[in-house]
């Protein structure tokens, strides 16, 4: 009992990248500038979709709602790291890192969702295009992207649940720019056997399903598009899932050497570039990969332009 009242007085330290003072400038002005175009860049996208009636499609739904939620899953990381560059500070306190620890674990896991629904709409339309638009209907994606939030939702506040019942020690070091579930586990004091499991079981049922899932459906895209007979239909139909496939391996590729990373150097800063990748360079990316091999969206932007 006394281990967890310390807990809750007390405040963690997040490393972050470098304790060189030199370097922090560096290090501010480089991570300020990306999130800065990730805002922007998604914000455009949003504003893109909402403006243009052409848009207003289930694919173009789904992606309005991946912009959202890369605005708020680089925001929960960023923000606070930037605080504390700023401020000349590395502390954050025992509730603002559980905080900031279930809005990242909610965020990445609703990427992982949407990314997977976005795999079964563009099956729907490749392998069902006459059936396209009775399938996706308005009411079918409104139902889905909540099933992403509620499930998402639950496992966020499960993990958060299960690590307010740890004890820590009074000086806790966390060698990351962020409250990353596995770096906090691994720093409490009491017996974390019930979080490892728990951590591992979601892991592979949030992480293998949806993945199994987008794998399904490109295997019988592929099939799809291989019965095609003519090469120009053959490349339309592969142009309208070429960003969402770069998307998916950008993000699962990043997700993949974070843990990579972590088994082999757990107390590595290695770790926290690596989690870089898919916290803030993926975001920060996906609206050039929609815009620049997206007709209709490279369309639709420069009409927003235009209208203001």
């Amino acid at each position: 009992m006394k281990l967890r009242n310390q807990t809750q007085l007390s405040e963690f330290l997040l490393l972050g990248f470098s304790e060189d003072p030199a370097l922090q400038p560096l290090i501010f002005g480089l991570f300020l500038s990306m999130y800065l175009v990730n805002v922007s860049g998604n914000l455009l996208i949003i504003l893109a979709i909402h403006s243009d009636f052409q848009l207003h499609m289930p694919m173009y739904f789904f992606l309005a709602n991946l912009s959202m939620v890369d605005i708020f899953f680089t925001s929960t990381t960023i923000l606070k790291m930037l605080e504390n560059i700023q401020t000349q500070s590395r502390a954050i306190s025992y509730a603002g890192c559980i905080t900031q620890m279930f809005f990242s674990l909610l965020f990445g896991s609703l990427d992982d969702f949407l990314l997977t629904v976005m795999a079964y709409d563009r099956f729907v339309a490749i392998c069902h295009p006459l059936h396209y638009m009775v399938i996706m209907n308005s009411q079918l994606c409104v139902q889905l992207v909540l099933l992403c939030w509620a499930i998402a939702v639950l496992n966020a506040l499960m993990q958060s649940l299960l690590v307010l019942r740890l004890s820590f020690c009074t000086h806790v070091e966390i060698p990351h720019f962020f409250c990353e579930l596995n770096q906090v586990v691994d720093r409490a004091c009491s017996d974390t056997f019930l979080n490892d499991l728990m951590i591992c079981i979601i892991s592979v049922l949030l992480g293998g399903g949806p993945l199994s899932g987008i794998l399904y459906s490109y295997s019988k895209i592929i099939s799809s598009i291989r019965a095609i007979s003519s090469a120009q239909g053959k490349h339309k139909a592969f142009s309208t899932c070429a960003s969402h496939l770069l998307t998916i391996s950008l993000f699962y590729g990043t997700v993949i050497g974070v843990y990579l990373s972590s088994s082999t150097a757990p107390n590595s800063a290695s770790t926290a570039a690596a989690s870089v990748m898919y916290t803030v360079v993926t975001p920060m990316l996906n609206p050039f990969i929609y815009s620049l091999r997206n007709t209709d969206m490279k369309k639709a932007l420069k009409r927003l332009f235009i209208h203001k």
